[in-house]
């Protein structure tokens, strides 16, 4: 828990609740240990979709396609949706919930490892969703930099792994020390690139909201201009 549980549970207290549809999936999902994205995450992409409209939204790890139909669902602008999961039960789950929801023609589910699939993608797309394996992130950007489009925005779930990332590499378990290593060199990368602005934010497990820029981006806190 990286925010106060106290506060969590009130501010989940507010929230007006998704389609029966997605509570469904989502109850499911939870009875079946199926990570999907915490409620705080999910008001945070309800606002960026509100805010952005993105028409072409692309999403790196469907799981049983749970945020694609919520994005879909809650984005106030005619979408395509393109998920890539290399998981196979789950992939035939995410079909199925897609046909529920009367969405197979505007999303579309591409099969295999995320870093081939991205290097055959030709984009670009206003809105990305990274939510995939947590030590591949780091991996995935240079492709994924390549494929949002001018002033799109890259939304990465799951930065702060419950607080861990705070802690020192030899505090971790062993096991999630590359993990961490590699999620901690993928927040300096999107804090540093040149040509992205970053915040991140302690929500849910934490998510950085990265916007594209043509202009250069210097750190050292002098003036653009």
């Amino acid at each position: 828990m990286i925010v106060d549980e106290r506060f969590v549970t009130y501010i989940n207290s507010l929230d007006c609740g998704n389609t029966k549809l997605l509570d469904e999936i989502e109850a499911q999902a939870v009875k079946t240990d199926v990570p999907v994205i915490r409620k705080e995450t999910q008001n945070c992409l309800k606002l960026f979709l509100a805010m952005k409209k993105p028409a072409r939204i692309l999403e790196v790890g469907t799981a049983v396609g749970f945020s694609s139909i919520l994005m879909k669902t809650y984005n106030p602008a005619e979408c395509k949706i393109t998920t890539i999961e290399n998981y196979k039960p789950r992939i035939a789950l995410a079909h199925s919930n897609f046909k529920r929801a009367g969405m197979e023609e505007s999303i579309e589910l591409i099969e295999g490892d995320a870093g081939q699939v991205l290097k055959e993608l030709s984009g670009p797309y206003d809105m990305i969703f990274m939510d995939a394996a947590k030590g591949q992130y780091i991996h995935f950007l240079p492709q994924v930099f390549r494929l949002l489009e001018q002033d799109g925005l890259l939304i990465s779930d799951n930065i702060l792994q419950d607080g861990d990332i705070i802690e020192s590499h030899y505090a971790v378990i062993r096991r999630n020390r590359t993990i961490h290593r590699r999620m901690r060199e993928y927040l300096y990368a999107l804090t540093h690139h040149e040509q992205l602005v970053t915040a991140v934010f302690p929500t849910g497990d934490g998510i950085t909201v990265s916007s594209k820029t043509a202009r250069e981006k210097l750190c050292s806190g002098k003036d653009l201009l």
